[in-house]
């Protein structure tokens, strides 16, 4: 039996049975899952091992987060609007010159946010080198041909999000986006959370299983010879070479066409804020706690803010993941296929099943993050299961 190790308030034990059964009959290897209610911590569990060598995944453990990066990026945009700073209305051009290239200049921000402006990848090839630099990423974003007219499309800039929108935030505050979400959330709130891992962190990761495989890196997609041997490889034999989910999974330029790259300390280190936080679900859980209630004295958006931000932006299906997201700005909200705990509630979820949600009518807050990816954009049985028993216990 796998071992679960944490606190369950009373009234929440459910919530403690259904983690314990995601190890049982969902696949869990190690993961944890916290739980706040109008600013209180309620829930904080952990569970199973972090590598092949039986480590304890517990209260010590980081994970990459891989999109759940992106809500913690749309909060750091949402304050500098919250402080003026900020119009998400402005175009883009307005803080950064050079993304007016190419007929992006009218772009307004908020199509950042909402995935609507069609640099789902740069139009230059980059070598994974490349994207783990800064600046060399952000000049290839601005020289790029949007994939449609800024607009009238939307489509999931799965990892571009993160520079496009953290170059804003550079431009307007003077931080990179990891110092800045450093500096106004993850210190104020106490946080094991970082957006370009410290290396003194680096041995505290339990490294990523990627989807198919075990803890041992037997049963890997592309363990026969003649299978697909990367991500863009795996995307191309199902939806062919041109296809846009291969294009916005990869960025930018292919560089992440290997999934293995996310597991590399280097990767860990830079700065990917659409896709490289490192963090824990007790972090995770607190960072959106905050968001919706006050935790010990310390609230770090506005509700006029929350309000603005978690209004949906798009509709129908999306260009990129073919399916409907009601993408609002910088947030996923709930709806049949980004299921939260419903009404207003919000987040994001991250590649292979993690989340960070959030109901502010509700102040309910929590965190999943797990090593074991599972065939997911937005949830598996794992966080469903959690969600419905969130959702049924403080309705």
């Amino acid at each position: 039996m796998t071992e679960i190790r944490g606190t369950t308030a009373d009234g929440f034990e459910e919530i403690q049975e259904i983690f314990e059964n995601n190890f049982a009959e969902h696949g869990d290897v190690g993961a944890g899952f916290t739980l706040y209610v109008d600013g209180q911590e309620v829930v904080n569990l952990t569970g199973g091992v972090s590598d092949v060598n039986g480590t304890p995944y517990d209260e010590n453990t980081l994970q990459l987060v891989f999109s759940s990066t992106k809500g913690a990026t749309a909060m750091c945009a949402h304050l500098l609007v919250e402080r003026g700073d900020l119009d998400l209305d402005a175009p883009v051009s307005t803080y950064w010159p050079d993304f007016a290239a190419h007929g992006k200049d009218a772009v307004p921000v908020s199509w950042l946010l909402s995935h609507q402006s069609g640099v789902i990848d740069t139009t230059a090839k980059l070598s994974l080198e490349e994207a783990l630099h800064w600046p060399t990423v952000t000049a290839a974003l601005a020289d790029s041909i949007p994939h449609w007219e800024p607009g009238t499309q939307h489509g999931y800039h799965a990892i571009t999000y993160g520079w496009l929108v953290g170059e804003v935030v550079r431009r307007v505050s003077g931080k990179s986006l990891g110092a800045f979400f450093a500096d106004e959330f993850a210190k104020p709130l106490g946080l094991d959370f970082w957006i370009g891992l410290p290396d003194e962190h680096q041995a505290r990761v339990a490294p990523v299983i990627p989807m198919g495989a075990t803890i041992d890196g037997s049963g890997s997609a592309g363990s026969d010879g003649d299978s697909p041997s990367n991500l863009g490889e795996l995307l191309e034999a199902f939806l062919g070479p041109d296809n846009l989910a291969g294009k916005a999974l990869t960025a930018p330029g292919g560089a992440f066409s290997d999934e293995q790259a996310w597991n590399d300390p280097r990767v860990r280190a830079a700065e990917i804020p659409g896709a490289n936080a490192v963090t824990n679900a007790a972090s995770l859980a607190r960072l959106y706690a905050a968001s919706v209630s006050e935790v010990d004295g310390f609230r770090s958006l506005g509700p006029e803010t929350v309000d603005r931000a978690i209004v949906p932006q798009v509709e129908g299906p999306d260009s990129v993941l073919i399916f409907p997201i009601p993408f609002a700005l910088g947030f996923m909200t709930h709806s049949e296929m980004s299921p939260f705990i419903g009404g207003r509630s919000f987040g994001h979820y991250g590649a292979g099943g993690s989340v960070g949600f959030a109901d502010p009518d509700r102040g309910i807050a929590g965190g999943f993050v797990m090593n074991q990816m599972q065939v997911a954009i937005a949830g598996d049985m794992r966080t469903a299961n959690l969600l419905a028993a969130v959702d049924r216990l403080t309705s």
